[in-house]
């Protein structure tokens, strides 16, 4: 071939390559810009930023193409109202615990925390690797949306309370803040559980209308001024071992996204998962130190109180089974896969935790 026809022919190739190839490239980038909305105020830094870093993350690997705006609880709809705002299409995305909507169905606590359910690192794992995330996205599905863990919080505190609670008789009557379907367990043992916002949680201990408020831990806790007006902390939260986070996206307009871009969305959201577990790791042991510090009294639930709430909770978990078969299938499933969890855990993790806790002002 000569040089002069060799030109031609690869300069018709380019051209013609170019013609396929930026239209594919222009329609696989498109300019979206969606709306999550939080059920969480933007004070709340961390719990809150885990929606943030989504959209940080997002924007970063699409070049600012595919935007998505962060709106704090109450500037498009109500903390409690994420979760129907992203169904019906209102906004694209929410950023919220699922938990919050066990009045629609318990099933949904399942896949944020139970009573005696997974720890942080446990939930990930049946998440990613033991089914949760087919069986989760499966149930989700009935409501138009696809859910992500999008953060978690680690095991949290067990709540302020204005009294000492030694027994399961002290906690008759007790009116508490608790969200989700742990408040239906600790009604079993004379609790009357209250759903608040957590913006609505301080002024309701502060004029008595509640007894008791459980949150997330130190750092959110110190933040929301909750030592001011109860003494005592308790601790473990045994209803959130490891608690997740969820984004949730509209069903239809998830499937209307391009494939790089449902990837970058997903990964955009596993970087906020592992975001938020380490950014609570770091703020709550200082928190802690300075609420000790300041007067709150620190104090273990008592055995008789944990092995009446796991009882109450057993009872539970088989009453709602009996007459809720999408429960029943992610209990039984959740709850096998902690059963084999826990047999590893107390081989090496919780032996190793355990000696480096005993031994850890020795080194």
């Amino acid at each position: 071939m000569k040089r002069r026809d060799f030109l031609k022919v690869s300069a018709a190739g380019a051209a013609a390559t170019a013609a396929v190839a930026s239209p594919a490239i222009a329609q696989s980038s498109p300019e979206i810009k969606w709306r999550m909305t939080s059920s969480f105020p933007k004070s709340l830094d961390t719990i809150y930023g885990g929606g943030e870093q989504v959209a940080k993350y997002v924007a970063e690997m699409t070049d600012n193409k595919f935007q998505i705006q962060v709106f704090a609880a109450g500037e498009i709809v109500p903390g409690l109202q994420a979760l129907d705002a992203t169904s019906n299409g209102t906004v694209e995305m929410c950023h919220t615990v699922s938990y919050y909507y066990v009045g629609k169905d318990p099933t949904w606590a399942i896949y944020a925390s139970v009573p005696f359910g997974l720890n942080a690192r446990q939930q990930n794992s049946w998440w990613y690797q033991g089914g949760g995330e087919q069986l989760g996205n499966e149930f989700f599905k009935k409501s138009n949306v696809i859910g992500q863990p999008c953060g978690n919080t680690g095991t949290q505190m067990g709540g302020w309370f204005r009294k000492e609670i030694k027994t399961v008789a002290d906690l008759s009557g007790l009116k508490m803040r608790i969200g989700g379907i742990a408040g239906q367990v600790l009604q079993k043992v004379g609790v009357v559980p209250q759903q608040l916002a957590g913006g609505d949680i301080y002024p309701a201990l502060e004029k008595g209308t509640i007894d008791a408020a459980e949150w997330v831990g130190p750092y959110d806790d110190e933040k929301l001024g909750f030592a001011k007006v109860a003494k005592y902390y308790y601790y473990p939260g045994f209803w959130e071992g490891g608690p997740t986070v969820h984004a949730f996206t509209n069903l239809d307009k998830w499937n209307s996204l391009p494939k790089n871009y449902q990837a970058i969305l997903t990964n955009a959201m596993a970087n906020a998962n592992s975001w938020m577990a380490a950014r609570y790791d770091m703020q709550n042991p200082g928190a802690l130190k300075r609420l000790v510090a300041g007067g709150t009294q620190l104090r273990p639930f008592t055995n008789e109180v944990l092995e009446a709430c796991l009882k109450a909770t057993n009872e539970l978990w088989a009453e709602i089974s009996a007459k809720n078969p999408d429960f029943k299938k992610s209990i039984d499933a959740m709850q096998a896969y902690r059963s084999d969890e826990y047999l590893w855990w107390q081989v090496a993790e919780y032996t190793y935790d355990s000696f480096m806790i005993r031994s850890r002002t020795r080194g």
